[in-house]
C-alpha cells in the first residue's frame, strides 16, 4: 500500500460506489460531458468516487450470468425515466422483468386492489432487476465518463476544512472536496463521526428474502399481501422465478430459516395461498431486521447524504431505492443550477435548493410506507373489516386508484 501523501482537489467526492453513488456519478459525468461540449472556457466539474470493494474486471462483466439466487430490486417506472436520462436504461432493460400488474390483499379478508399498467398507458408499472446487473451497467457507463475512480480504496478520515472536506484514503491519497456526498448506505460510520444523529424506529420485524420458482407463468404480476406477522411480497423475475420478501415478527424468522426446503414451501403456500400458483423451488434464504432510520440532517455546508445513509425504509411498497434515485437526480440538478450561476457544488444555496426539492417527497414516502405497516399491523377484527372494505373501495374507484399508482410509480409527486 502506498503511503505517499498525494493530494488532489475535486468539486464533488462521492463516498460509496454502490447503486446510489454510481448513479450520482453517472449523472454528474453527463453534466461534465455537456459542459465540455459547450466549450465555455470554464474548468469542467471534477468528480471523484471512492469505493472499497473491487469492481469486476471487463471479462467478468462480459461473462455476467445471473444465478437463481441473484438479489434484485424493484424500480418504479419513474426510475426507468431517470436511468434513461443517465444513458443506462437500454443495457439495464436486458435483465429487467416488467411489473405489469399489482395485486394488494390482506390475509383472512376478501378485499383486494389491482393495478394495471395499461390503465395508465405505460408498458409497465415498474421493473425488477438483479442488483448485480444494475451495478455492472452503471459501472460500465462510468468507464466512458471523465470521473476519477478510487477503487478499491477506503476513506480513513473525513474532516471539515475551509471550503469543503479533507478525505484521507487508505491508499495514502488526500482529496480536498468542495462537496462530499455520503452514499455508503450508512455502513461507513461517517454520520456518527460527524455528529449527525439518526432517528431509529424498530418495527420488531425481520425480512426474509429468497427467490422462488412457481408452477405457472407470472405474466408480470406482483403481489403484496398483508398478514398478521407483517407484509409479504412476490415480485416477478425472469422465467418462472419470483423474489419473495416475507416479513416475520421479531424472533420468529430463525424457525423459518431452519426449515427444510419442502416444509418451507409448504408453509409459504399456506400463508400466501395459490394466487401465484404452486411454489416449486426455493433458493438461499437471507434475513435482515427492519427499522425506519432517518438522519436528522441530510445536508450541511459542503456535505450531502443520499440513499440508506439518509433514510432506510421498510421494504413494503418497494419505495426505498426509488426515493434514493430521485434524491440523486435532484442533487445533480442542484449542482447543474449552481454551475450555471457560477456557484460551487458545496455552496450553502446549492444544498438549500437540494433540500427544498427533497423535503416534501421524502416526508410523503416515509409517512406512506410507515403508515402502511402501522395500519395493517393492528390485529383488530373491526379494523380488519374496514381495511378490507377500503381495498374493495379503492379497487372500485378508478381515478383514485390511478392517482395512487402514478404516485407509487414516481411520476407524480
Amino acid at each position: 500500500m502506498s503511503q505517499t501523501q498525494q493530494a488532489t482537489t475535486v468539486d464533488v467526492a462521492i463516498i460509496g460506489g454502490g447503486l446510489v453513488g454510481a448513479s450520482l456519478a453517472c449523472a454528474l459525468g453527463g453534466l461534465i460531458e455537456a459542459e465540455r461540449a459547450r466549450a465555455g472556457g470554464r474548468a469542467p466539474l471534477r468528480v471523484a468516487i471512492i469505493e472499497p470493494q473491487p469492481l469486476p474486471s471487463a471479462g467478468e462483466a462480459n461473462a455476467y450470468q445471473p444465478s437463481f439466487d441473484a438479489r434484485a430490486s424493484a424500480i418504479a417506472y419513474g426510475s426507468r425515466r431517470h436511468f434513461e436520462r443517465l444513458g443506462v436504461w437500454s443495457a439495464m432493460a436486458m435483465e429487467a422483468a416488467p411489473i405489469r400488474h399489482i395485486h394488494v390483499s390482506e390475509r383472512g379478508h376478501l378485499g383486494a386492489t389491482r393495478l394495471h399498467a395499461d390503465e395508465l398507458g405505460v408498458e409497465a408499472l415498474g421493473y425488477v432487476i438483479p442488483n448485480a446487473w444494475m451495478g455492472r451497467t452503471l459501472h460500465a457507463r462510468l468507464e466512458s465518463l471523465p470521473i476519477d475512480w478510487h477503487c478499491p480504496a477506503r476513506v480513513e478520515s473525513l474532516e471539515a476544512e475551509r471550503g469543503g472536506y479533507r478525505l484521507a484514503l487508505d491508499t495514502g491519497e488526500i482529496i480536498h472536496a468542495g462537496l462530499t456526498v455520503l452514499a455508503d448506505g450508512g455502513r461507513g460510520g461517517f454520520k456518527e463521526r460527524l455528529g449527525i444523529e439518526s432517528e431509529h424506529h424498530p418495527y420488531e420485524q425481520t425480512a426474509l428474502i429468497a427467490n422462488i420458482e412457481v408452477s405457472q407463468a407470472h405474466d408480470g404480476w406482483a403481489f403484496e399481501r398483508f398478514t398478521r406477522e407483517g407484509p409479504m411480497a412476490l415480485l416477478p423475475l425472469a422465467g418462472r422465478r419470483m423474489e419473495l420478501v416475507w416479513t416475520h415478527r421479531q424472533g420468529e424468522v430463525e424457525k423459518t430459516l431452519a426449515l427444510s426446503d419442502r416444509v418451507f414451501l409448504e408453509r409459504l403456500q399456506q400463508t400466501f395461498g395459490d394466487r401465484a400458483g404452486r411454489f416449486r423451488r426455493v433458493g438461499q434464504r437471507h434475513s435482515y431486521p427492519l427499522s425506519l432510520v432517518t438522519a436528522r440532517e441530510t445536508t450541511r455546508p459542503h456535505l450531502a447524504i443520499l440513499g440508506n445513509a439518509a433514510h432506510a425504509l421498510h421494504p413494503v411498497a418497494g419505495q426505498g431505492f426509488n426515493l434514493a434515485l430521485r434524491g440523486v437526480m435532484d442533487l445533480a440538478a442542484a449542482i447543474e443550477s449552481a454551475r450555471a450561476e457560477s456557484r460551487s457544488a458545496g455552496d450553502p444555496k446549492t444544498l438549500e435548493e437540494f433540500e427544498a426539492a427533497r423535503a416534501a417527497d421524502t416526508r410523503q414516502i416515509v409517512r406512506f410506507s410507515d403508515g402502511l405497516i402501522r395500519l395493517f399491523g393492528i390485529d383488530h377484527a373491526p379494523l380488519g373489516h374496514a381495511r378490507a372494505a377500503g381495498l374493495i373501495g379503492l379497487n372500485a374507484l378508478g381515478p383514485l386508484r390511478r392517482t395512487l399508482a402514478r404516485r407509487a410509480m414516481g411520476i407524480e409527486r
